[in-house]
């Protein structure tokens, strides 16, 4: 599709609706606004303009000129997505929800929040904390914004017990592509009233409508919490221990499986200290309760089958200053080694074939002498692994050999593939945006797709609403 550029008269209206104060047009300050967290230079696109709506009547005035004078508009959260979904590949307008930021309320009765689409996470966490309940999905990033998160349908580590956003969404406030207003569900746990578009929105990556405004569901606080690190000689004996410790029926808060290279470099990176220097992998293992007790009891167990299974030891954090120090280390592996990462891959797979999977990425970081250090949420199959353009030798950071470049598209393609051919998917929290694009088709089949692009051409005749994102329609 042409869409057409945004001449002066446009601006003009665009002033009209947001004010001055909300509109950018200068190059150099637009820079921020074309791109997000992904590496590589070549998906940046710088947009027209950028506008800073302040509520949801200015953002159906911008849609309806969109559609009128035919440019593009592209959603933006705190832009910390890793696959390109706010990056304006077709230039035009960049709408960023910075300017509704509002935790309008916790209701403490319902166990639930209202709040707007541009509040950040470490803010929303604040706010439940203070109202004495508990949002127990964390994404990881932490400036991240809430519309943004439902966008991706965002997990994190507390999925395995808790599961994803979409659990936790119980009512969207759209803006559609040609201006109408919804209200979809709200303070309320069961609907089963027609097709759920609630659920057709969250993970739609900002392509069907922009959340403005979500209510969210909360829990009552666990009362005790403890964290376990258990080393093992290999990823196999660490994985192969997690389906135990489920059937068990003790389900964790979190299990997250990380290799050793990339804590030693994040222990570089904080000055801090990972609990254990043995083996090669480690179970980080998060258990909550009511109780200490119970909470205690649970750690025997779980420590006991992970020794009956080859674990080297098992360490035990059972204080608030030695558990923050484990999760800040875990946490931060991201920014301590994304100088050096050109891409982080989301694949998921079923949790039996992590192990192997794994393995078959130290087969392709061999092939092709490079370095693909490798974690994520072993409790739900979901692996990250980098794709490096440096080695890491003997415990130090090493420039890699020449040629890289080309080498990286075969490298994340044979990924991608042994994931799929493992039953698994491209993404499980990170979303398709531009950067996965071209492995939908090996995800999906023909008919899967086509249905999409039917739902998209229904929402948004126009295509004008973050358009070249998940797929491209004909």
């Amino acid at each position: 599709m042409v869409y057409k550029r945004i001449e002066e008269s446009t601006l003009q209206k665009l002033r009209d609706i947001v004010g001055g104060e909300n509109l950018i047009c200068e190059q150099e300050k637009m820079a921020d606004y074309s791109h997000d967290e992904f590496s590589l230079e070549s998906i940046r696109k710088l947009p027209e303009v950028v506008v800073k709506p302040k509520n949801r009547e200015e953002i159906s005035e911008i849609l309806k000129l969109a559609n009128k004078e035919k440019f593009p508009v592209t959603p933006r959260g705190g832009a910390t997505g890793l696959v390109g979904s706010c990056v304006p590949l077709h230039g035009g307008l960049v709408l960023s929800l910075e300017n509704m930021n509002k935790v309008l309320e916790v209701d403490t009765e319902n166990l639930m929040a209202v709040v707007e689409a541009g509040v950040p996470l470490m803010e929303f966490y604040k706010k439940v904390e203070e109202a004495g309940l508990f949002f127990p999905p964390h994404p990881g990033e932490e400036s991240a914004n809430i519309g943004g998160v439902i966008a991706t349908n965002a997990g994190g580590s507390r999925a395995v017990k808790y599961g994803v956003i979409r659990n936790f969404v119980k009512g969207l406030e759209v803006v559609l592509p040609a201006g109408e207003i919804i209200d979809i569900g709200g303070k309320i746990m069961k609907d089963s009233t027609g097709y759920s578009l609630l659920n057709l929105l969250i993970g739609s990556e900002g392509t069907l409508g922009i959340v403005t405004q979500a209510t969210i569901s909360l829990l009552p606080p666990p009362k005790a919490m403890y964290t376990l690190v258990v080393p093992f000689n290999s990823v196999r004996d660490a994985i192969n221990t997690v389906p135990m410790i489920i059937k068990s029926k003790t389900i964790p808060m979190a299990i997250e499986f990380i290799e050793k290279e990339p804590i030693l470099v994040t222990e570089e990176y904080l000055q801090k200290k990972w609990p254990s220097r043995e083996g090669g992998a480690y179970l980080m293992i998060i258990i909550d309760g009511s109780s200490e007790e119970e909470v205690m009891g649970l750690c025997e167990s779980v420590g006991e089958l992970c020794s009956a299974n080859n674990a080297l030891d098992v360490f035990v954090a059972d204080t608030k200053e030695r558990q923050d120090n484990i999760l800040n280390i875990r946490s931060q592996i991201y920014e301590a080694i994304k100088p050096y990462t050109i891409e982080i891959l989301d694949i998921t797979v079923p949790r039996a074939e992590i192990a192997s999977h794994v393995e078959r990425v130290h087969e392709i970081a061999d092939k092709y002498g490079v370095w693909l250090p490798t974690y994520g949420h072993a409790g739900d199959g979901n692996v990250h692994t980098h794709i490096m353009k440096v080695k890491f030798k003997e415990g130090k950071i090493e420039e890699a050999k020449e040629g890289w470049e080309e080498q990286y598209h075969q490298i994340r393609k044979e990924i991608h593939l042994d994931g799929i051919n493992r039953g698994g998917t491209i993404s499980g929290e990170h979303g398709i945006g531009i950067v996965k694009k071209e492995y939908l088709s090996l995800a999906l089949g023909k008919a899967h797709i086509d249905i999409m692009k039917e739902i998209k051409k229904i929402f948004d005749p126009g295509n004008i609403l973050n358009p070249g994102k998940i797929f491209d329609l004909d």
